[in-house]
């Protein structure tokens, strides 16, 4: 039977020297420490994390980095342990093992001593001198006395101040309870000073083991001591914080939004505790059983490390971490009640004056410190350990873990950089700017410093500035830090939506930029605005490489942006026609092509939809979707079409043409079966109606006003320095009028309706409200009664009204000066109480009186509109090559849409008719596209429970200054 080592070990612990299991009273104040019993197990040197008195001064010195209990003799070197800076790299936050600290930094060695047949052939070696690479903790000869950081020990960030006073040496437990049950019950319940593993075990049994096992039950031992301070740090923030916040009084955060507030910063770290509660369950229940010679932890941490839940907690907290922090200092900053709070816990034994933000970043740091200690005792495990399997698949695990949280850190570290940017904005005073930037899918893309040559004013100058890239915003800024340290950021020019961001040359040669007496080279790159061609930036860089950076990040998100627009239309352009109607050029032969599209109208027919089109070669007709037009009148370009089909809810069936200065309507039955080839056009002729005093007429409009269908028509006469506006009404009964010798009698389908008015001469449109018309001349708007023109005249806006302060004086007078050489366009309504009076560049809003509302503040169009239309709560405005479709609630760019000599036609609650240059291009012309913009609805999916981070910042932007 062969005597091992085990067996040396079993002995020592099953039958050490006799001794009472008594409680000795802790030591007088005043007596040393016990020193360790050899330099061989002082590997493990972590301070006690329960050691505070409150009632000990703080010298306020700080405390020193600590040194091996064996100093290094003059003659040899010092050891070479495993270096923090050697094991894999984590962005943020920056994992690092605990180090942990000796008890004294000059402990003679006494007890046992190493012969020369346990040392081997190096009979000077000494085991705390070794080149370790198993050594966790720390260089054991390191001197440097800068240590910044706070993670300095093995478990260092739950210990406090350095300044801290220790217990009285007196109150420690003597050797005999130590290596009992009695320490082990000591250590769990976090009364144990100084907790070491040799501390806990006899001499006879460290001496039987060897020096690989002493150094892998150390670490072993340590993974029990940093779980039992994690947990208590996490129980710390539950009791001391959370708990804090919710029993202050008075209340330092508003109990209305304190749940929320209290979610945003502490996330799931319930949860968190929760896993590591039960861990730490297990682990100590496997300290009672097998101590001093615990066999393995690896299956307690495999549990928890398949366990689903216990990963996904971390997930969620570690990619909020950022979010959180920046939280809780915006909160520290601005709330003088929360800044009091936080400092007076700062006493709290098991707070130890640290700061908040250490607590909420144990977890993160968490995972990576655990798998510094797997890794450790996988080193020091033999090969025919089950470990030496069990392991390698639990780093491998929280590996994976760890590595997958990367991009959600970076996103949430990228998520509080754009917060602070939108919170330094200023814009410039009156304009209102909506860049969506609630939005919880916004973000940043880049932020870099740029510079520009600046030349205005007859002074060239450099001007440093700050571009920033958001997901659908280009912004330039200019920096200032304010007296109080606060930074705003100055927009130099409006912010350019990426859908009219256009890239210009990014290939220039350097330029050289004087900065006093030194030279530097600089590299431009051109930008500029897609519909202002005064909209042209050429911005410098320091590098060739981050020109090509700009580059890059530029195309990526205008492509990426443009994507997102594509696959989130708010109106999808759906094409009805593109190969009728053709434009002539130089390139056309055989037949003559048809012109230019002025107007359109859609109608029905005998249940069946058609479409009519005006162009410079008369009015067609065809059916709906289809390429076969049929001539239906010689009408040259006509100005508008109407096609009034129903009225009171019976069929009306009239079609209005406004040509040549003539208001005339026609059957709209017989239209349709023109465009199916059943009558002709002489037919349609036969059915025409010119109305009453319909001669030179410049503008026709129809406009459902209550019960009534009303056409407003202005018209000219000769020497008359204004417009007559005339109203018709559409008349259910048609009545033919008397006959006369020289007139056939007809039915009359409109009659005229009230007296005439009058209108500027400048008059160009007329908008129908609800129960009153908009007419807009050149400069302003006037509101009408269409029930009685002659009177209830408005002006909008209207800057005579009395204001109740300066201010509002000032913003009006502004904003007076700001509409100046603007053309209005119409009115759109809001709400019963507001309206947003259209102009060709810009937009304000107006009450009912035609007063600005929200303080006089204005909306600046990207470009500038010739037309436009609403439908619900957008607005559409159209110019030359761009569709601008914005909300009218804010002024909100949803959408762009592209073309080339773009027209709107037609306009109603069911069909929006835009026509455009067409694809084809041959000897029969360039075609005309008519599109109809369909309004999409939001596909709604079934209800599912959201992820935790997403209500955790849906509504975090209600906390931040914009």
């Amino acid at each position: 039977m062969h005597h091992t080592a085990i067996d040396d070990v079993t002995a020592a612990i099953m039958y050490p020297r006799r001794r009472p299991h008594v409680d000795i009273p802790p030591l007088p104040p005043g007596a040393r420490v016990p020193e360790p019993p050899s330099p061989s197990y002082s590997i493990q040197v972590t301070p006690p994390p329960y050691d505070y008195d409150p009632e000990s001064p703080s010298s306020g010195t700080p405390r020193p980095r600590v040194h091996s209990l064996y100093q290094t003799p003059p003659n040899l070197p010092p050891s070479r342990s495993v270096s923090v800076a050697e094991s894999g790299f984590m962005p943020f936050p920056e994992p690092q093992i605990y180090r942990s600290a000796s008890a004294s930094a000059s402990m003679q060695s006494i007890g046992h001593r190493y012969s020369k047949s346990d040392l081997g052939p190096t009979g000077n070696l000494r085991l705390q001198r070794d080149p370790s690479t198993t050594s966790l903790l720390t260089d054991a000869y390191y001197t440097n006395g800068d240590d910044s950081d706070f993670y300095a020990s093995g478990s260092a960030d739950s210990h406090g101040d350095p300044t801290e006073s220790r217990e009285d040496p007196s109150h420690e437990p003597s050797q005999a309870s130590l290596e009992s049950a009695e320490g082990i019950h000591l250590f769990q319940t976090g009364r144990l000073p100084d907790a070491e593993w040799y501390k806990l075990v006899s001499t006879e049994a460290r001496d039987a083991l060897g020096k690989r096992e002493v150094q892998r039950q150390s670490v072993i031992f340590e993974v029990f001591k940093a779980e039992r301070e994690y947990v208590a740090d996490l129980d710390a923030v539950r009791d001391v914080f959370i708990d804090g916040l919710r029993s202050a009084s008075p209340p330092v955060i508003p109990e209305s939004i304190l749940n929320k507030f209290i979610k945003e910063v502490f996330g799931n770290i319930d949860e968190v505790v929760a896993q590591h509660h039960a861990m730490l369950g297990a682990l100590f229940a496997r300290q009672r059983e097998q101590h001093p010679l615990v066999q393995s932890v690896s299956d307690i941490v495999l549990d928890m490390a398949l366990n689903e839940q216990f990963l996904t907690s971390y997930d969620v907290y570690i990619k909020n971490y950022p979010l959180a922090e920046s939280r809780h200092r915006k909160e520290f900053m601005q709330n003088k009640a929360y800044q009091t709070l936080i400092q007076s816990v700062s006493s709290d034994p098991r707070i130890r004056k640290r700061e908040m933000t250490t607590f909420l970043s144990r977890p993160v740091t968490r995972l990576p410190r655990l798998n510094l200690l797997l890794e450790q005792i996988l080193k020091l495990t033999d090969d025919a350990h089950p470990d030496k399997e069990t392991l390698p698949v639990i780093i491998d695990i929280l590996t994976a873990c760890v590595k997958s949280t990367q991009p959600g850190i970076e996103a949430a570290e990228n998520k509080v950089k754009f917060w602070e940017l939108c919170q330094s904005l200023v814009f410039q005073r009156g304009e209102i700017i909506d860049m969506d930037l609630y939005v919880d899918t916004r973000n940043l893309v880049r932020l870099a410093p740029v510079a520009r040559w600046n030349s205005e004013g007859g002074l060239s100058s450099w001007v440093d500035l700050t571009a920033a890239l958001l997901d659908n915003y280009l912004l330039l800024t200019r920096e200032e830090i304010r007296a109080n340290g606060v930074k705003k950021r100055y927009l130099v020019s409006r912010p350019i939506p990426l859908s009219y961001l256009r890239l210009g040359a990014f290939n220039l040669p350097p330029d050289n930029r004087r900065d006093g007496l030194k030279f530097h080279s600089v590299h431009p790159f051109v930008i500029c605005h897609a519909s202002g061609k005064s909209r042209k930036y050429t911005l410098y860089v320091s590098t060739e490489a981050e020109r090509k950076r700009w580059y890059t990040v530029l195309q990526e998100a205008i492509g990426l942006h443009r994507i997102r627009q594509e696959a989130n239309m708010y109106f999808e352009p759906h094409t009805l026609t593109d190969r009728f109607f053709r434009v002539p050029t130089v390139r056309t032969k055989g037949a003559k092509p048809t012109g230019r599209i002025t107007t359109a109208a859609p109608f029905v027919s005998d249940g069946r939809k058609f479409l009519a089109v005006g162009c410079f070669s008369g009015v067609y007709a065809g059916h709906w979707e289809d390429e076969n037009f049929s001539k239906a009148l010689t009408a040259s370009s006509p100005a508008s079409l109407f096609a009034v089909e129903t009225l009171a809810n019976k069929p009306f069936g009239r079609f209005v043409v406004h040509h040549d200065s003539s208001l005339l309507s026609y059957s709209l039955d017989v239209l349709g079966r023109l465009a199916l080839g059943q009558a002709d056009p002489k037919t349609l002729v036969g059915t025409m109606e010119k109305h009453d005093n319909s001669n030179n007429v410049l503008i026709a409009r129809i406009i459902q006003m209550e019960h009534r269908l009303l056409i407003l028509y202005t018209s000219k006469r000769v020497f008359q320095s204004t417009l007559d506006l005339h109203v018709l009404e559409a008349v259910r009964e048609h009545h033919a009028p008397p006959a006369t010798p020289t007139r056939r009698t007809s039915p009359r389908y409109f009659r005229p309706f009230g007296d005439p008015g009058y209108v500027p001469k400048d008059a160009h449109e007329i908008t129908g409200l609800r129960k009153t018309v908009a007419v807009s001349t050149q400069d302003r708007i006037f509101i009408l009664d269409p029930l009685d023109i002659t009177k209830s005249i408005l002006f909008v806006p209207d800057f005579t009204a009395d204001t109740q302060s300066k201010a509002n004086a000032t913003d009006m007078a502004a904003l007076k000066k700001r509409l100046e050489g603007c053309k209005p366009l119409g009115l759109v309504r809001r709400t019963d109480n507001e309206l947003l009076a259209v102009y060709d560049s810009m937009g304000c809003y107006v009450s009912r009186r035609g007063v600005p509302l929200r303080s006089s503040g204005y909306i600046r169009w990207e470009s500038k509109a010739v037309a436009y239309a609403t439908r619900g709560q957008h607005l559409l405005l159209f110019s030359p090559n761009f569709v601008e479709i914005r909300s009218v609630l804010t002024g909100l760019l949803v959408q762009v849409i592209e073309g080339y000599d773009i027209r709107l036609l037609h306009s109603s609650e069911a069909h929006i008719l835009v026509a455009m240059r067409g694809g084809r291009d041959d000897e029969a012309g360039t075609s005309e596209r008519i599109v109809d913009l369909q309004e999409t609805a939001e596909i709604a999916g079934p209800p599912t429970a959201a992820p935790v981070e997403h209500h955790q910042s849906f509504n975090r932007w209600d906390e931040w200054d914009m």
